[in-house]
Formats: structure tokens, sequence, C-alpha cells
């Protein structure tokens, strides 16, 4: 079986999507701070990477980038959310360059903050892949990121990129954050609850990465979400009836509390974006959780 490279593999969706490779007969090596087994060093800051670990490579899947929801936004942590995307692609970009390698294509992360909040057109189908770019910080951080590793197409290296909504994950991320105070009878709904929310299980997720790996034929762009978005009001709901049943209390946060809490972040959490997903399941991909209810009922106990 091939040899499959991952940045950003000790990551949630990382470290997922090294055990389902795996677990398909993959070699799955990962580029890192640290050496270690199957472990090659790769440095943002002093642009230092192992290239030994390129020349055992047949495909790069690109996930690397801090984290966006972990630490307010800063004007030292946005710069660096947009410096660990930049960098880790134009290193790999410029390795690749100066080095004869195996790699036949790279499926490099995005994201839907690509897009803006919704209009009237994206209500209706949802935002497309040939949706022109929004303003603000993550959009602008989207378009330098994917610009960052184009070039590598210059090389006759296949490019997919995947533009990812809200991964739903048991081990982090979103749901855990509002599992957290229905452990105390309270479902937490954020401003006025009716903004939507494009989102993919994790499983999903990390089967889209390899599939766009598997298929020689997909190139571009494709948005990573499944294909029905609900408003953060139906979400907290209906996790707090799988949990709770009836016994729960919804506690509704201002949108100005959200504010004073998150500042510049707040945005984001109070934008609605429906995205689709229907050039990805136009070439033949198919969702195992496709609604709430599915994911639900695989992630909470």
């Amino acid at each position: 079986m091939p040899t499959v490279l991952i940045t950003g593999g000790t990551g949630l969706v990382g470290s997922r999507l090294s055990t389902m490779l795996k677990e398909k007969g993959y070699t799955v090596l990962l580029l890192s701070r640290t050496a270690g087994e199957g472990h090659f060093v790769w440095d943002l800051h002093k642009g230092i990477i192992d290239k030994a670990a390129l020349q055992k490579t047949d495909y790069i899947i690109h996930l690397a980038g801090a984290s966006v929801a972990e630490k307010k936004w800063t004007k030292e942590r946005k710069a660096e959310i947009v410096f660990s995307r930049t960098a880790g692609s134009a290193l790999l970009v410029k390795a690749l360059t100066e080095t004869s390698t195996p790699v036949k294509a790279i499926i490099s992360a995005s994201a839907i903050g690509w897009y803006g909040a919704d209009t009237a057109t994206s209500q209706q189908n949802g935002f497309t892949e040939t949706d022109p770019a929004s303003s603000g910080f993550l959009s602008d951080t989207c378009q330098q990121w994917e610009a960052a590793i184009d070039p590598v197409q210059a090389l006759a290296i296949r490019l997919v990129k995947l533009r990812t909504g809200i991964v739903l994950s048991g081990q982090g991320g979103m749901l855990p954050a509002f599992q957290k105070p229905l452990r105390a009878g309270i479902t937490t709904i954020l401003g006025n609850g009716r903004q939507f929310i494009s989102w993919i299980h994790i499983d999903d997720l990390c089967r889209m990465f390899i599939y766009c790996l598997e298929h020689e034929n997909l190139t571009g762009v494709y948005n990573a979400v499944a294909p029905n978005p609900v408003d953060n009001k139906t979400l907290a709901l209906a996790l707090a009836v799988k949990m709770k049943g009836k016994f729960f209390i919804p506690v509704y946060v201002p949108a100005f509390m959200l504010r004073l809490a998150l500042g510049e972040m707040s945005v984001e959490v109070l934008k609605s974006a429906r995205v689709s997903c229907a050039k990805i399941k136009s070439v033949g991909f198919q969702f195992y959780y496709p609604s709430l209810d599915a994911v639900l009922n695989n992630l909470v106990p």
C-alpha cells in the first residue's frame, strides 16, 4: 500500500485520520516538531523540513494550522493562525520544488470560513465552491491558505482542497463544549439560535480525505460538509434531548455577552452559513452520517 504523509497529524482530525488510514493498510508518516518513529521534523519558524519524509511519500494530507477556536483572537493569535497555515504550505512547496519525490497528490485542508454569512441564494441552495470569498479575518485567512499551496500544481502534483465545516466528534471541538453544561442540566443556545451551522462527522471528513486521495480524477475545491445543516438551537436541543430526555433547561446566551467574551471571534459564532456538499456527492462520495440524528446516535452514548 502507498505511504501517506500527514501534517497536523496529532490534532483531532489528524489522529483519527491516521487510524483510519492504517486500518486500510496505508503506511502513515507524520511531520511534527519532534522526531520519533514515523515522525519527521519540520519547523515553520526556522524553515526546516526533513526531506527524507518526502522521498518516502506517495501522498500528502496537509492539515497543519493553529486552532481557530482555542483562544481569543488577539493580534498575536491572529498572526499565529495565518502563519501556521501559510508558512506550512510554503515550506511544503519549497521542499517539493527542491527534492525529487514520488508524491502524486496533496489533499489540503481549507475551511468554509471562505464564505460569508448566508445570502438569499445560499439560504436556498447553500454556498458552492464557485462562490467568491467573503471579507473578514477567516475569509482572508482561507484565501491566503489556499493560495500558499496552489503552486504545487506547477510541479504536476494533483491538488485537492477541502473546505471543512464544523467537525463533530466525541473527542473534541464543538460537541463536547455543548455537552459540558448539559451535565448540569443546562443547554446553551448562542444568540437567537437561528444561525445555521454547516457541520460534518469526523469519520465522514476523514473518509472524504481518503476518497480524494484514492480517486485520481478529483482536483480543485470541494466543500467538506454534511448534506443537512442545522441551526444552533436545533443542534443544542437535539443534543439535550439525547442526553437528558426532558430534564434540561434551555439558556440563551445573548449576542452582546458573546461579543464581550469572544471579541471578534463572536462574528463567526453568530454567523449563519449554509454550505452545499452537492459537488462532492456528484463525484460519488457517500456520507455515513448525513443527518444530525445519525451523528448523535453515533457520538452520544
